[in-house]
Parts: structure tokens; C-alpha cells; sequence
């Protein structure tokens, strides 16, 4: 700019101007020079912005009395990168500031390294990001505020208590991987010694608990770990401790296995040849075991599993566990496909070889092995068709009802036959619990503001000593009632986290085809295939159903 004059000083630590009065054309003003300086060579000073009103000023003083020597000012300096690291207050993470150079020496790694340790931090200091950050400032504007975390200590570990280990599966886990003959194929005659265990065999086995790992704090401080603990082994129906090892549980009985929610017991297992009008019904308080065919309009109810190691034709199954058939199942629908001649009902899973004309109820997943056809299926679990690590079985003409998946090699059929699966029941019940909850906390954190202020203006007071008991009674309530929300609020916060991921949860997945007819509901948002998709999955995504061509 014509009349103004940079230049650094003899020490090269400062920016000094000189305003030549002859020089100057037109109007002088701070913004003027200011943008002059940030065009110039000397931009990346530390600009003194009133030393440059002052000069200005000096200068139209100067004007008015017709002065004209030359006015000098000091405007800038170089200034190093200041750093700064800031401690947490538990000193679990160290953040490094770092405010740029202003035409001066910016940080280097070894500096920040040797000014991390003066002020203790040496424990997971990262490298890494101070190489990053250094880079990062080197590339920025002058006098630019970095702030990041750069050492993070490790929180102490604490150890998990001893838990169970079963020894043996479970029958439904035990059928799904059978025995093999020498020439390679599936020998199922020996069901029974396949999923009942005789007297003595060890089932389950408490594992030793562990002692959790040590952590630190950026600052070298050591936080102590709590070692887990012995925690008691239960022992369930049909079984008993074991005279070697007081952590194994044995079978105190011949029967089926069965591990669940932590405990293991072993039920007493009803084993028959088959179930038709000779045998007679079957109602058994234990396991099941049927190695041969369930005719038409016979019963099988049992409070542990039941296994048919056959057909079940038009027949009733209901069991207090899982469900097994292993050569398939079969019923009569009517025309309104509302009424079905076989029915499986489980608290468990239910896994059938393939079936069609079926009425599943159960509250786990179902397995198909091959095939399933014109059947309504009610299960609060996944649907696999097929090998569940690579479900390719078949899927058409049913009326399902799902809180999990659907997988399937091929959904729907080239007739284009409707495939109903509907997802909205699992919400419903989750955004039911939430609002009950919701509801019941309003009405608790009303109670518990109303008792605080009574406690409150109480403990204001000079209480006599015959009621001193009283009031301590009253505010160990209050606290209660303050123990009660929190709880309640923390199981508010998990059925919203279970309502939030049930939508991740659900779709289909078909590793061949779908066809036509198939269609998806979640309340009010639905889908249907209206052609032919070549492997495909359907999941749910921003409030509506997603095509995912599942090219990988």
C-alpha cells in the first residue's frame, strides 16, 4: 500500500510501520491498513490492532497542522505456539491445547513429550495424535485453538463372578448336530442316547471367578480392581453335586438335560415307541421322547421338551420347553385359513424338518429344516428356514407373526401366493411397558417432590426426642422412594433402548429369492414384493422399509 512501510525490527522478533504523510493518497483509515497487512508477506503476525487506530489517529492530527514527518508505530510480533494440557478430574484423560504460531516457532512432538511429563502425564499419552495435532497446527491459520485428547488411562477391569458352564446341550442344540454313521450320513435311531444323559454324567460345572484387571490413571495412579465372586451353584431338579468336585453338578436321574436362565436340571424323560390311538394321549410332568409317529388327533403335553423322532400328523403338541420334530409335520387347513388340525405350542423354540398346514405358538424362534407351507406361525424369536448359519430352506404361503428375523433361502412362491410376516406386535409391547412406566414414574417423582418438601421443612425444625425414631423412619422412606425412581428410571431407560434397536431387529433375508405376494408390516408402515428380487434383504431403516440387494 503506497505510503505505508513494513518492516521487522533488528531483534526479528517485532513488526514495525511507517506512514509516509507525502505518500499518502485519499483517505487513511485502520481497516485500510489492516487489510494491507493481511495481504502482505507479514500476515501471519500477531497484529496490535490498537497501535495501528493510534497511528492513524497520530496522523490525521498531523494532517490538520500540516506536520509531515514520517510516523512510526510497533504493530506486530511473533508469538510461539502456547500449549497447555488440561487433567481431568479424575485424570483419566489429558487434553493438549495448542493456539498457533503467529510467525513463530510452532510445537514440535519432543516439546509437548517433555511438557506432558513435567506435569505427569505419561501413561497413554498417544503418540500418534501429538503427531497429528502438530501437523494439524503447522497447517492452520495463525493463532487457531486446537483442543483434543491426547492421554487416556485404562479403567480398572473389575472381575466377573463364576458363572455356569454347561457340560452337555440342550436337546434342541443336541439334535440340530446329530451323530454320524462312518459312511458320513445321519444316524438318527440313537436319538435317545443323544439327547438323555444316563445317572452320573457331569452337566454342569461352575467356572472359577476372575480377578479383573488394574487400570491407571494418565498420571501413573493405580485404580485397584475388585475380584469377581463364588457365586452360589444352584442345584436344579435331577441333578446333584458331584463327591469329587464341588463345583460340577451330575445327573441324579436318566432324562433330557436342560440349561436356562443359569440353572441346569435334568428332566425325567417319558420315552415311547409312538403315539396313536393304542398308546393313548400323552400328559407327562418332565421330558418327552417319542421314537416313532404322532397320529392323527392324538396329544402330547409335557412341562419340559418334547421330541418326536418321527411324523406328527393332525395331532397336538404342548410343551413347557422346546419343541422338536425331526421327520416333519403335517395338518389340514380350512378354507379361511383360520383353523388348523396340528398344533405346536412351546414356552420354548420349536424346530420342525418341514412342515405344512401348522399352527405354531411358542415364545423362542423357530427352526424349519427344509421347508414350511400354508402355516401361521406366532413366535417372539427369529424364523430360520434352513440351516441357521446359512439358512437356505423354503418359506411361502403362511401368515406369520415375528419379533426377529426371517430367513429363508427363498420367501414366497412363483404363484405369487401371499406371505404375511408382521413385526408389530414386539413394538407394541415395548412401547406399551414404556408408557406404563412412564406413567407410574410421573406419579412416583410427583410423590417423591411432595415428601422431599415435607422432609425438608421438618428437618428445619427442632425435633423432640420422643419423635426423633419417627422422622428418621420417614426420611429411610423417602430415601426407599429415591432408590425406587432411580430404578425405575433406569428401566425406563432400557425398554427405550430395546424399542429403539427393535427396528434393527426384524426384516428378511432371503439367500435365493423372493417372489411377488410376500409382504412385510410394522403398524402402519408396510411393504410387498410386486416382482421377483434375486437375494435380498428387507430391513427396516428411518421410519420405512429398505430394499438391500445383498451384493456382498
Amino acid at each position: 500500500m503506497e505510503g505505508i512501510h513494513l518492516n521487522i525490527d533488528p531483534t526479528d522478533e517485532y513488526l514495525d510501520m511507517m506512514i509516509m504523510h507525502a505518500e499518502i493518497e485519499g483517505r487513511l483509515e485502520a481497516k485500510t491498513i489492516m487489510r494491507a497487512i493481511e495481504e502482505s508477506d507479514y500476515s501471519h503476525f500477531y497484529i496490535f490492532e490498537e497501535n495501528i487506530v493510534s497511528a492513524v489517529s497520530e496522523f490525521k492530527n498531523a494532517d490538520r497542522v500540516d506536520a509531515f514527518d514520517p510516523i512510526t508505530e510497533r504493530v506486530g510480533e511473533r508469538r510461539d505456539a502456547q500449549v497447555k494440557f488440561r487433567l481431568s478430574e479424575d485424570e483419566m484423560k489429558a487434553n493438549l491445547v495448542i493456539t498457533t504460531a503467529y510467525a513463530g516457532k510452532q510445537a514440535t512432538v519432543k516439546q509437548l513429550k517433555k511438557q506432558a511429563e513435567k506435569i505427569g502425564v505419561v501413561r497413554g499419552l498417544s503418540t500418534k495424535k501429538l503427531v497429528e495435532m502438530v501437523d494439524e497446527a503447522n497447517n492452520a491459520k495463525p493463532g487457531t485453538v486446537l483442543d483434543e485428547v491426547v492421554a487416556k488411562g485404562l479403567p480398572p477391569r473389575h472381575g466377573k463372578n463364576s458363572k455356569l458352564k454347561p457340560l452337555v446341550d440342550n436337546a434342541l442344540e443336541r439334535i440340530l448336530k446329530p451323530r454320524e454313521k462312518s459312511d458320513g450320513k445321519i444316524d438318527m435311531r440313537d436319538l435317545g442316547d443323544i439327547i438323555c444323559v444316563p445317572i452320573g454324567t457331569p452337566v454342569v460345572k461352575r467356572m472359577p471367578p476372575t480377578d479383573g484387571r488394574t487400570g491407571y490413571t494418565v498420571t501413573t495412579t493405580p485404580l485397584d480392581s475388585k475380584p469377581g465372586k463364588w457365586v452360589s451353584l444352584k442345584q436344579g431338579s435331577g441333578t446333584v453335586p458331584s463327591e469329587d468336585d464341588e463345583n460340577v453338578l451330575l445327573a441324579e436321574i436318566n432324562g433330557m438335560p436342560k440349561f436356562q436362565g443359569d440353572r441346569m436340571w435334568v428332566d425325567d424323560t417319558f420315552i415311547c415307541k409312538g403315539v396313536n390311538v393304542g398308546t393313548g394321549n400323552v400328559n407327562y410332568d418332565g421330558a418327552v421322547l417319542v421314537n416313532g409317529d404322532v397320529t392323527e388327533k392324538m396329544q402330547i403335553v409335557a412341562t419340559g421338551d418334547i421330541t418326536i423322532n418321527g411324523f406328527v400328523e393332525s395331532a397336538m403338541l404342548q410343551a413347557g420347553g422346546d419343541i422338536i420334530i425331526t421327520e416333519g409335520a403335517m395338518g389340514k387347513v380350512n378354507e379361511n385359513s383360520d383353523e388348523y388340525s396340528t398344533h405346536l405350542t412351546a414356552q420354548g423354540s420349536v424346530h420342525v424338518a418341514h412342515g405344512q398346514g401348522l399352527d405354531i405358538k411358542c415364545n423362542g424362534s423357530v427352526t424349519i429344516g427344509r421347508q414350511l407351507a400354508y402355516s401361521r406361525i406366532r413366535c417372539k424369536g427369529d424364523v430360520t428356514a434352513g440351516p441357521v448359519t446359512m439358512p437356505n430352506g423354503n418359506l411361502f404361503a403362511c401368515d406369520i407373526t415375528s419379533y426377529g428375523k426371517v430367513k429363508a433361502g427363498t420367501i414366497g412362491a412363483v404363484s405369487g401366493s401371499t406371505l404375511s410376516i408382521d413385526f408389530s406386535q414386539g413394538l407394541n409391547n415395548l412401547m406399551e411397558k414404556k408408557d406404563q412406566l412412564d406413567e407410574l414414574w410421573l406419579q412416583l417423582q410427583k410423590n417423591a417432590k411432595s415428601h422431599e418438601s415435607s422432609i425438608n421443612f421438618i428437618k428445619s425444625k427442632k425435633i423432640p426426642k420422643d419423635l426423633l425414631d419417627k422422622v428418621n423412619e420417614c426420611i429411610s422412606l423417602y430415601n426407599n422412594e429415591k432408590k425406587t425412581l432411580s430404578w425405575l428410571e433406569e428401566k425406563i431407560r432400557r425398554i427405550k433402548k430395546a424399542k429403539d434397536d427393535y427396528s434393527n431387529n426384524i426384516g428378511i433375508e432371503a439367500r435365493d429369492k423372493i417372489y411377488p405376494g410376500v409382504v412385510l408390516k410394522l403398524n402402519n408402515r408396510s411393504w410387498k414384493a410386486v416382482r421377483e428380487y434375486p437375494r435380498a434383504q428387507i430391513i427396516y431403516e428411518g421410519h420405512q422399509w429398505q430394499y438391500d440387494p445383498m451384493t456382498r
